[in-house]
């Protein structure tokens, strides 16, 4: 159904990173069938400069994210959801979190809802749902709500000075960082290492992308590449998004900028253990490439070698 000028649609996806990148198709595909319509990102701060930068909302909410006991933070979710006048929603989080916003619009009346929610408009009806990768289960749950046509990400809006960090003309991205609280995501330093100085030797710039956090990681691979360039901590991800463009290659784990890197449209390696799926969540696009062992330490440098085009 389209809407007209008057009404009002909401879109929620809170995060993180990768799955933020990969809604960019469903927010799309949302924009051009409410083309009239006035539609809102619900979010959280971290993404907020990222969808007001693309154009694709005519307004940015942030989400708080009240914890449990937080009632005044709930009231005034639930507040701001009930008199935003929406007719109808699209829950692109589907998590239990976002599923309980429809239950703010307690007693009624309820704006049509396309997501997971008990008793919502228009659920995403496929019990194998949680077995889909997020790009086809977002354009089922689309096309379940009218929605037929969902683009793959588009990021061509994302654009920075990528020449102020004096990178020469051939370069590699790097990224060996990830999740703290999960180890088991992330290659060893050492071989991230071993691979900067292959690059190295054949003339591509190592080039460490990460986080100020991660600065511990980042001295592991420059312990064994002297060459590699850090600029961890210092970009944003417009930057990202810019260097991606301009690089020969990127290998990292599998953690957010990866997405970013590989929606961009650079040649990706990215790598998996078994504590994660790429079924169901790796970067997609014709230049990714998947490298999956039980345990990462069980990948050897030769591997990732192996699958580089340079």
């Amino acid at each position: 159904m389209a809407l007209t000028a008057k009404d009002r649609v909401l879109v929620i996806k809170l995060g993180a990173l990768g799955d933020f990148v990969q809604a960019f198709g469903p927010f799309a595909a949302i924009r051009r069938h409410h083309a009239d319509a006035h539609v809102t990102l619900l979010t959280t701060a971290p993404f907020a400069d990222l969808a007001r930068a693309s154009r694709l909302f005519d307004d940015v909410w942030i989400d708080a994210r009240p914890k449990a006991i937080e009632m005044a933070g709930w009231l005034a979710l639930r507040r701001r959801l009930r008199d935003g006048g929406f007719k109808r929603i699209y829950d692109l989080q589907t998590s239990d979190r976002s599923s309980f916003y429809f239950r703010l619009f307690w007693p009624g009346p309820y704006p049509e809802w396309s997501g997971i929610a008990k008793g919502c408009s228009h659920p995403h009806a496929n019990p194998w749902r949680d077995f889909m990768h997020t790009v086809e289960r977002q354009a089922e749950q689309l096309k379940m709500a009218g929605i037929d046509r969902v683009p793959s990400p588009d990021l061509a809006w994302m654009q920075a000075d990528a020449a102020r960090f004096g990178l020469p003309s051939r370069f590699a991205l790097l990224v060996p960082g990830g999740a703290l609280h999960r180890p088991a995501k992330r290659w060893p330093a050492a071989r991230f290492g071993a691979l900067a100085a292959w690059l190295a030797d054949r003339g591509v710039q190592p080039v460490l992308l990460g986080l100020a956090s991660e600065a511990d990681v980042v001295a592991a691979v420059r312990a064994a590449c002297p060459n590699a360039l850090s600029v961890a901590g210092a970009t944003s991800l417009f930057d990202i998004a810019a260097l991606a463009r301009r690089a020969a290659l990127a290998v990292g784990n599998d953690t957010g900028p990866m997405h970013l890197i590989a929606a961009a449209g650079c040649p990706s390696v990215v790598l998996f253990s078994n504590d994660s799926d790429p079924a169901l969540c790796a970067p997609r696009g014709d230049r990714v490439t998947v490298l999956r062992r039980e345990r990462l330490d069980a990948l050897a440098v030769e591997d990732v070698r192996d699958v580089l085009s340079l």
